[in-house]
């Protein structure tokens, strides 16, 4: 049985890419004026769903709140399809009187979603891709399908009804891996757009397609002795809690000096931290990771309340982060990698060259690339962080998960973060329409001379060009 539907799943994801490669044609003959109002119009119907949808993926996947997953399916519609209001992505981009610049589709785009956030992923990444003229597959996640589907249902449709061509956005109705991996290989893919687990994305770059996709997000807090410690720890327990920590860019670890340490501690109790001790931390690791170092989705998503009770300790009502006292990091301290749930490292450091140390240290383990949040009114702390930190994003006084995709900063409002090359990725930005569009470049002859003069501007001898073109003129008459 489980074959057959394998060989099913291949052959719908056959089928899908050879539809959406027809419609991506269509597409492409659509100018800039009709694209928009194709995004305009998949944006204003997921919106109008995003509670619904919020609601169905809570129920399917058991990760995160309703609350925040309706503020995360908004700001995927509403927040990008603003973001991406008149800006050019086809056609002449740029015209200086030598140099053109053409946006040019890269095609059928293959969208892997994760579990996550499977319909907020859905609406995002259609919006972009539409926006430079591509059509785009996904392919849903087993634990997420339903909402997935449904949620590439509400944008298909309102796609279609704005002009674009059918099959324009399509989904897997068979979510397997094999399925999957025959949608990323498929001819007409041009594109993959990868999100999940470290596998999955690694499948997509071996896939020997180009890919997009983030990496592991185990981003650093520093507060800084400059930093207005209040507002810090707010920021980072909103961002930590933000949807149950399924957020990859949340922070996933605190780092002070020691000067600093029992001031923290004080006003962190005060807004809903609880800092565990060694038995309840290493009783709750085991709850996160399974035996053999990965994450186990029981625990993703989960508030604290429920994570501290799954590991057989209570804490104080009102509880939004639950923090584990570390020195080391590594696979034997497994509170100091990612954690996609309200759980954060706590490390204390001798002085401020110790904590950048100790940042690239956990970022060399996991998340190399991703992010960083630092803390601080010290330009020139920040600065020096800057100008050394191996990371694509660096925050500065801003709740990481919502400073990280473009909710709280100036950056582009994206779900897929790019890590760069040091994070293993072909991107280190905030994935945008941009990215999903090749530049033709259109140039002409630089050089001030006419017709029948001397190549007095090459650079080389014009003598040597004379005598060159002779011989190649001779050789061609012969």
């Amino acid at each position: 049985m489980e074959l057959d539907q394998d060989l099913a799943a291949r052959q719908e994801a056959r089928a899908l890419a050879r539809q959406a490669k027809a419609a991506q044609e269509g597409l492409a003959q659509m100018s800039q004026q009709e694209l928009d109002a194709v995004v305009e119009a998949v944006a204003k119907a997921f919106s109008r769903e995003a509670a619904v949808l919020a609601q169905m993926a809570v129920e399917e996947t058991g990760f995160g709140n309703v609350e925040d997953k309706i503020a995360k399916n908004r700001f995927a519609s509403e927040t990008v399809a603003a973001a991406v209001r008149g800006m050019k992505t086809v056609g002449i981009l740029r015209e200086d009187p030598k140099f053109w610049e053409v946006g040019v589709p890269v095609g059928v785009i293959a969208a892997i979603v994760p579990s996550t956030s499977p319909t907020s992923t859905v609406c995002y990444k259609a919006i972009i891709a539409l926006k430079a003229g591509n059509a785009i597959v996904f392919s849903p996640h087993p634990k997420a399908a339903v909402c997935t589907r449904k949620a590439v249902e509400i944008v298909a449709e309102a796609a279609e009804k704005a002009g674009a061509p059918k099959g324009s956005v399509a989904c897997l109705t068979i979510p397997t891996l094999a399925g999957c991996r025959e949608l990323m290989g498929a001819d007409p893919v041009g594109l993959i757009l990868a999100a999940g687990g470290p596998a999955m994305v690694k499948a997509a770059y071996s896939s020997g397609k180009p890919a997009m996709g983030a990496g592991a997000g185990n981003g650093p807090a520093y507060i800084h002795p400059s930093a207005d410690l209040g507002h810090a720890l707010e920021c980072i327990a909103r961002s930590k809690s933000f949807d149950y920590g399924t957020v990859c860019a949340s922070e996933q670890s605190v780092i002070v000096e020691k000067g600093m340490e029992r001031q923290t501690i004080e006003q962190a109790r005060k807004l809903g931290f609880y800092f565990m001790d060694s038995d309840q931390a290493g009783a709750l690791a085991k709850r996160l990771f399974r035996p053999d170092g990965s994450l186990d989705p029981a625990a993703v998503g989960k508030s604290a309340e429920r994570l501290a009770e799954m590991a057989g300790f209570a804490v104080p009502g009102g509880t939004r982060v639950l923090a584990a006292r570390e020195q080391e990091t590594g696979p034997a301290r497994p509170c100091s990698m990612e954690k996609l749930c309200p759980v954060l490292a706590f490390f204390v450091m001798d002085s401020e060259q110790a904590v950048l140390e100790k940042a690239m240290e956990v970022l060399k383990h996991e998340g190399a690339g991703h992010t960083f949040a630092i803390h601080a009114r010290d330009q020139e702390v920040i600065r020096r962080f800057a100008l050394q930190i191996p990371v694509s994003r660096l925050l500065v006084n801003t709740p990481a998960a919502l400073g990280g995709i473009g909710a709280a900063t100036e950056l582009f409002p994206a779900l897929t973060l790019g890590c760069g090359a040091v994070g293993g990725s072909s991107s280190s930005n905030n994935i945008s329409p941009l990215d999903l569009v090749n530049i033709r470049r259109v140039a002409w002859d630089a050089r001030e001379h006419t017709a029948g003069a001397r190549v007095e501007s090459c650079s080389v001898n014009p003598e040597l060009v004379e005598l060159l073109t002779e011989k190649i003129l001779r050789r061609l008459d012969g």
